[in-house]
């Protein structure tokens, strides 16, 4: 039998890490316990070579937001055929700390990339795969930021305007709003009710 594979989803300071641990919690509670945890960008050598350069750049050559958004996708395929799908067919679950909805959101809501160059790379790179279930951790970017700051020095992405974060959550909303297997969570609560939240939500759809 194969897995199924939960994303976590949300912008920074939402608590993702939390809501992992929460979400791995609930599925042994459930006698899901053979998991495998993958984060974007990232999950194998060349996929966290990328994620250093994306998130840190490089000296003296400007990371562009269309050369950005190719490497995500480079990344992503990486982590998909060498460890995501492998571990579905084996019967693991993968429980992964963000996804292509990341990229949705950030590079076409706030890089404000084309969306038809997004969803055309989108569909050549990733044909029909998409997780099973997505957990959004949604709160606003001011409050997200302020926890992230408090956490120690920002990278490259953390480091963007207020706006362009503005922009991100708005996207994750639209996007959420169209697709019945995001969930959305409001990540501003405390850290017990985000989690009553995220076991109510994965109960009822483990139970279906």
């Amino acid at each position: 039998m194969t897995g199924k594979f939960i994303v976590i989803e949300g912008l920074e300071g939402a608590g993702k890490t939390t809501a992992i641990n929460a979400v791995a919690h609930i599925l042994i509670q459930h006698s899901i316990d053979d998991l495998q945890f993958t984060r974007e960008p990232g999950g194998t050598p060349i996929a966290e070579a990328l994620r250093n350069m994306i998130k840190n750049g490089l000296d003296n050559d400007p990371l562009t937001d269309k050369a950005e958004l190719l490497m995500l996708y480079a990344a992503r395929i990486q982590l998909i055929d060498n460890v995501i799908k492998p571990a579905l067919k084996a019967g693991k679950w993968v429980i992964g700390d963000r996804h292509d909805l990341s990229t949705q959101a950030y590079q076409g809501g706030g890089r404000q990339l084309d969306q038809t160059f997004i969803t055309t790379l989108k569909e050549q790179v990733l044909g029909d795969f998409k997780p099973d279930l997505t957990l959004y951790l949604d709160i606003a970017p001011e409050i997200g930021l302020m926890r992230a700051k408090a956490r120690g020095k920002l990278d490259r992405i953390e480091q963007q305007s207020l706006p362009f974060f503005e922009r991100v959550r708005q996207r994750y909303l639209d996007l959420a709003k169209q697709d019945n297997t995001i969930m959305i969570i409001d990540a501003a609560q405390s850290i017990d009710n985000v989690t009553k939240q995220i076991e109510q939500i994965l109960t009822k759809w483990l139970t279906k």
